[in-house]
């Protein structure tokens, strides 16, 4: 059973890498015609809507988490019938959200301008922001089924259908803009094939799981819609402070800063999310193997398998940060100009934000499999609210960089410690003086590597598309050296050593 979850994880990891591989490399492609094609304003305006479609995205409240723990059990049973009877509620549940995004985006139509410093000269702004809540709103109808795939150790399949969806999308939209530079087209394309995606993963479903058919479903029982509400009450706020602190950056800038900065912001969270998303790939597939996990194992293992995984993510974030570090400025004047990058004293800001946000994931992954929602649902609020006062504040005083601060206060205020608090008094064997000895350790050792790797890539003169390439192979390469040193007797690293050798080797 061991041995096919962690296949199944390895699986789901490899098909994340390799599509966000080629998903990175259509959008860069993608952004610089869109910047080459149409002015900064439509970018920055592109950012704000997300921004502002992942707020009333919070009307999803955390269904979709919730749902997900909720079928770990009955998927580790081979329950159909209780399958059948949480994805007819799932649907029921996807459909009113659907609509009520698209009510709310029209709601919402007088009162979008007022987060706009100054109204861009661009013309159907309102049918351009119908658009993004119309995208957002058909992301929820027919893709419940997406879920029962994912949460069954398969979100490789789904990987395949999003990347592959996604690559043919920005095609189009690349050719749209040489042809015709339109961006309510470019927009429509993008509505079209989210609904061709949801579509295509619905099919494959009912390809899967031949019962999905069934006509004769029996309804959920009260006990688990209880326990169900009592989940998603908690993952509401938990999905809240989520979103405000990391989709509110732009309405703040937009507002505090102006339009222009959103757009140049934009190119670095292109970035930044580009990795997110690569991350959360591996994070995601890895989640549902710990919920199979947490249905059938001990706390000894749990903690264990907890351990592995926050050695990982310790490695993963040494070599990441110390690239973007290194990386991230050279690489946006190549790739846009010299007009686009921002100060090195915000890059490193950025960079911390990142690193602050990235080793809280393995505390994450395993409140999100194991369901311990409810103890501190009202840790999101108070971070949510401290995010924002000190995010306005600080951008007034200091810029951009200041935007960064207030999200990392807000982060070390709360779920920096309280997530950890959770998942090792309910699920681990570890108490809170551990976790954060543990935690200093590893974070003291990255910050050398990132200084060190600074320090040697910033003797390498050589410029341009060269020395972009020369810096990038150091600062993969001595983060990697550094931590083999450290770490070549540790536990952890025989055992990834030997799970190499024996799945990648097949010695």
């Amino acid at each position: 059973m061991e041995e096919r979850r962690t296949d199944k994880s390895i699986k789901n990891i490899i098909y994340a890498l390799v599509g966000q591989f080629f998903g990175i490399g259509i959008s860069l492609i993608s952004r610089l015609v869109f910047v080459k094609i149409l002015s900064s304003e439509y970018l920055g305006l592109s950012s704000l809507f997300t921004n502002i479609l992942t707020i009333l995205s919070l009307t999803e409240m955390g269904f979709g988490t919730a749902m997900a723990f909720e079928l770990y059990k009955p998927i580790a049973k081979n329950d159909k019938e209780k399958i059948k009877s949480l994805m007819k509620l799932y649907k029921k549940i996807y459909i009113i959200i659907g609509i009520s995004i698209i009510i709310l985006g029209i709601i919402t139509i007088p009162v979008y301008p007022n987060l706009i410093n100054e109204r861009p000269n661009i013309e159907n702004l309102d049918l351009i922001y119908m658009l993004f809540v119309l995208n957002t709103a058909f992301s929820y109808f027919v893709a419940y089924k997406r879920l029962l795939i994912i949460s069954d150790q398969n979100r490789y399949i789904a990987t395949a259908y999003r990347y592959g969806f996604y690559i043919a999308m920005n095609v189009m939209q690349i050719i749209e803009l040489v042809l015709f530079k339109n961006y309510i087209l470019y927009l429509i394309i993008q509505v079209l094939f989210t609904l061709l995606e949801n579509i295509g993963i619905s099919i494959k479903a009912n390809k899967m799981y031949p019962y999905l058919k069934d006509k004769e479903v029996k309804e959920v029982a009260k006990r688990d819609k209880k326990h169900l509400m009592q989940n998603v009450k908690a993952l509401f706020f938990h999905r809240f402070g989520g979103v405000v602190l990391n989709s509110t950056d732009n309405i703040v800038i937009s507002k505090v800063l102006g339009l222009n900065w959103v757009g140049l912001y934009s190119n670095y969270y292109l970035i930044t999310n580009a990795l997110n998303t690569i991350l959360n790939q591996v994070f995601s597939s890895v989640v549902a193997s710990i919920g199979n996990l947490n249905t059938s194992n001990t706390r000894e293992k749990m903690t264990d398998t907890f351990n592995k995984i926050f050695f990982a993510n310790v490695w993963i974030y040494a070599v990441v940060c110390s690239a973007l570090l290194v990386l991230i400025n050279p690489f946006i004047e190549i790739w846009l100009g010299r007009d686009y990058i921002i100060s090195f004293g915000t890059v490193i800001v950025l960079v911390v934000n990142y690193f602050v946000y990235g080793m809280r994931r393995p505390a994450m992954a395993f409140r999100e499999a194991t369901g311990n929602y409810r103890k501190d649902w009202y840790s999101p609020i108070i971070e949510a609210v401290i995010n924002i006062f000190v995010s306005i504040v600080m951008a007034k005083y200091i810029g951009l960089a200041g935007v960064f601060i207030g999200t990392i206060i807000s982060s070390l205020c709360t779920n920096f410690w309280l997530e950890p608090f959770v998942i090792c008094k309910k699920s681990l064997k570890i108490n809170l003086k551990q976790y954060f000895l543990m935690y200093l350790k590893y974070a003291l050792v990255v910050l050398i590597i990132v200084i060190v790797t600074y320090i040697v890539t910033a003797l390498i003169t050589i410029g341009g598309l060269c020395g972009l390439i020369i810096r990038g192979i150091i600062s993969v390469v001595i983060p990697i050296l550094i931590l083999i040193l450290i770490y070549f007797k540790n536990e952890y690293f025989k055992y990834y050593i030997a799970m190499f050798k024996r799945k990648i080797l097949k010695k």
